[in-house]
């Protein structure tokens, strides 16, 4: 049975982030977060012979897909970029488009359990054939990894308070609900910003689940092999570790953002940064979508 096309929010800088790669009419590009396929339509628009590939884990996805020959989507985590591509008899690219994070289609969901908005299963995957979910999180990891994940990516200073509370409730009851989740920390979060802090833990669930951080070092480095010299990165990111890892690996080439130099004292870094602050999303397009609100895109050229 053919899926039914999902209803997408416009991409956030999404004529910034296309231009950005500065697009040959005649080059080969990647879109590994294809989502809508917003991003996908607007690099196409823009070839002529050229070539686009195109990566989503998330299954609901392919109902998006473009009939058009110069495209190809795959239906993976964009950690396979460059088996991929070689599979495809793609030995480089002249540009790659990253929009990290969660769809607006993935929050709009209940059963996905990216919301607190909806008192859905606490799920989390992006790609569902994934086997743990984020009630795996809570009811299986030891208390101090969950302390370690809440730190680290809900940059909660209380984790290992709220992870030895998590351990005494999951002796009695598993948790299962999102609800679950608000119930047991309601006397935790401070008032007036309770949303703000269920999402944290959600998001620190999620990071975990999807394995974020490894999967975007890992598509960065095969995105930095693949590229030609003078081809391009842009990559929009919507929390600060992300963006942190992006930041270090544009200006040093690696993630640690340690930088060397050579003996006359120049940085060695593989990429020229096209814009050395952040390029962030106009007030219109903020009061347009509140989720534009923490955007930051990063741009550079590999030398």
């Amino acid at each position: 049975m053919e899926k039914k096309r999902q209803t997408y929010h416009k991409p956030v800088l999404l004529t910034e982030s296309v231009e950005a790669l500065n697009i040959n009419p005649n080059g080969v590009y990647v879109d590994v977060t294809f989502g809508s396929g917003g991003h996908s339509r607007e690099i196409l628009s823009r070839l002529n012979e050229g070539k686009l590939f195109a990566f989503d884990q998330d299954s609901d996805a392919l109902a998006n897909t473009i009939d058009d020959e110069r495209f190809t989507l795959f239906n993976s985590n964009f950690s396979y970029l460059s088996n991929f591509l070689k599979f495809s008899q793609c030995d480089a690219i002249d540009g790659l488009l990253a929009d990290l994070g969660v769809s607006s289609h993935q929050f709009d969901v209940a059963e996905r359990g990216f919301s607190i908005r909806f008192d859905g299963p606490i799920d989390l995957r992006m790609d569902n054939r994934r086997s743990s979910t984020g009630a795996d999180v809570l009811n299986s990891y030891e208390e101090e990894e969950i302390a370690n994940i809440l730190y680290n990516y809900g940059d909660f200073r209380e984790s290992r308070r709220m992870a030895k509370h998590i351990a005494n409730i999951r002796q009695e009851r598993v948790f299962e609900n999102i609800s679950d989740i608000t119930e047991a920390f309601a006397n935790f979060a401070p008032r007036g910003k309770e949303n703000s802090y269920f999402a944290r833990i959600l998001q620190a669930l999620r990071i975990e689940v999807n394995d974020e951080m490894g999967v975007l070092k890992s598509m960065l480095e095969q995105a930095l092999e693949m590229l030609r010299p003078g081809g391009r990165l842009s990559i929009i990111s919507y929390h600060s570790l992300e963006d942190r890892l992006v930041k270090n690996f544009f200006r040093s080439g690696n993630f640690n953002g340690e930088i060397e130099k050579d003996m006359y004292g120049n940085i060695i870094t593989p990429f020229k940064l096209i814009s050395k602050k952040p390029i962030v999303p106009a007030a219109e397009e903020i009061e347009q979508n509140n989720r534009a609100r923490s955007a930051k895109l990063r741009i550079a050229e590999k030398l």
